[in-house]
């Protein structure tokens, strides 16, 4: 087995908090895990980009090469885009559809959705609604992990277990609010896996 991951997304949405919840929840299912991080310009806005390999096998380079990513987990819907050169040609686009237009000729809503749509497996994921419904605007970065757990080869309940010991240092509230928003991005896919 082998799952190639590439998060993308934009300073301040939580991308690292992603990468390391479904890579902790692999490595306690025994599974081998490389991850790497390009943090960018990450305070200000800029892009961030981290590839998460998962295998049952050694993994010796953590760098996903164009063409083999199972899945573009991205937190920003034009931050997606970016990367498509590397994903399989059976691989899934799961993307948020929240916008932070943090260049100046950003492309309207419908060019990008129009684009996305027209990639074989894609699931757009309204993250930012359902972050707001768990509770805080914060947590779209977990409802799009539960989005993406209905793909990867890990238990939901794993990454369940992996949500709240790294919230639990901020309080119940926070943790129940993010497990909440997992929750709600595990039950909102219109889309089926490859």
């Amino acid at each position: 087995m082998k799952y190639d991951i590439l998060l993308a997304g934009v300073g301040g949405q939580g991308l690292l908090s992603m990468a390391v919840i479904i890579a902790s929840a692999a490595m306690k299912n025994g599974y081998f895990v490389k991850q790497s991080e390009v943090h960018g310009m990450s305070q200000r806005g800029g892009a961030v980009l981290a590839n998460l390999r998962i295998s049952d096998q050694p993994i010796h380079s953590d760098i996903i090469a164009r063409g083999d990513a199972d899945m573009i987990l991205s937190l920003e819907i034009m931050e997606g885009l970016r990367y498509l050169d590397y994903l399989a040609a059976d691989g899934t686009m799961l993307t948020s559809t929240g916008r932070v237009e943090n260049i100046g000729d950003y492309p309207a809503q419908e060019e990008i959705v129009d684009r996305i749509q027209q990639l074989p497996h894609t699931c757009l994921v309204q993250a930012d609604d359902l972050a707001k419904e768990a509770g805080t605007v914060l947590a779209g970065n977990m409802a799009m992990v539960g989005a993406a757990s209905v793909f990867l080869p890990l238990e939901a309940e794993g990454l369940e277990i992996q949500i709240e010991r790294l919230f639990r240092p901020k309080g119940g509230k926070v943790v129940e609010t993010n497990l909440r928003a997992f929750r709600l991005g595990r039950n909102s896919l219109s889309c089926a896996a490859p």
